[in-house]
């Protein structure tokens, strides 16, 4: 906590990089690839990648971390990301591609950080929020961004200096809440378009076979709330806003 209030950020963001970076550390100790995105700033997302992968300092690991690039950013972070895996994005709140790829992340099982400026994601848009309070367009420029993913860098690795707290006990919970039964429904994205009331789905837990007998049609690419083995509703992209 001392290190980071030094370097001028303020309590409440201070306690975010310490949460995200404890999530960091769980994930990256658990066999994590990190995929770093930023449509509008690309050097950042290779800075985070480079920061991550070769450690400046001597002893510490380098942790696998791979910039994600190019014009189809939600196919090419579909195609890479896994279960357990990380999603970083250095982007403003009003970024498609990146609300695209956050929204989709909890049904392929990855944690996700946003790191941003001026006004702020809606909340639940990303499992920790890195904010710069700072409407001023020249925030990316200013070097503030650099900070954040230094010290989300920084304090990652001192969460590797006490390996015992790095067994979860239990799964984070991303799940939405069942609005039938008020039990736990989970996020999918629909791998193939259903048929005879059948449809191929991404979930956290892999691809399963969901019934979508209540929302028929569906098409690749759409978002489902998934509850025991059935589709039990469709899930807007403007959900998340």
């Amino acid at each position: 906590m001392t290190t980071v209030v030094d370097h001028g950020i303020d309590e409440g963001l201070s306690d975010d990089l310490a949460a995200a970076s404890f999530a960091l550390a769980r994930r990256f100790s658990a066999g994590a690839t990190m995929w770093c995105l930023a449509p509008a700033w690309e050097p950042h997302a290779q800075h985070v990648a480079v920061e991550f992968v070769h450690p400046v300092i001597v002893g510490k690991k380098a942790l696998p971390a791979v910039a994600l690039t190019g014009r189809d950013l939600v196919g090419s972070a579909r195609v890479s990301v896994r279960s357990g895996d990380i999603v970083v994005a250095v982007a403003s709140a009003a970024d498609a591609d990146v609300r695209a790829v956050m929204r989709r992340a909890p049904a392929w099982g990855a944690t996700t950080i946003w790191i941003g400026s001026g006004a702020r994601p809606p909340a639940g848009a990303a499992d920790h929020v890195l904010w710069i309070e700072d409407p001023d367009p020249r925030v990316p420029a200013t070097g503030g961004f650099v900070l954040l993913y230094h010290l989300l860098w920084e304090l990652t690795h001192v969460c590797f200096e006490h390996p015992g707290l790095l067994v979860a006990d239990q799964a984070e919970c991303t799940d939405e809440v069942c609005i039938t039964c008020s039990d736990e429904g989970r996020l999918g994205e629909v791998v193939s378009p259903s048929r005879s009331g059948s449809a191929r789905v991404r979930t956290a837990e892999g691809i399963e076979s969901v019934a979508t007998v209540l929302v028929d049609p569906v098409e690749p690419g759409q978002l489902l709330l998934v509850h025991a083995g059935m589709a039990i509703s469709t899930v807007r992209e403007e959900d998340s806003e």
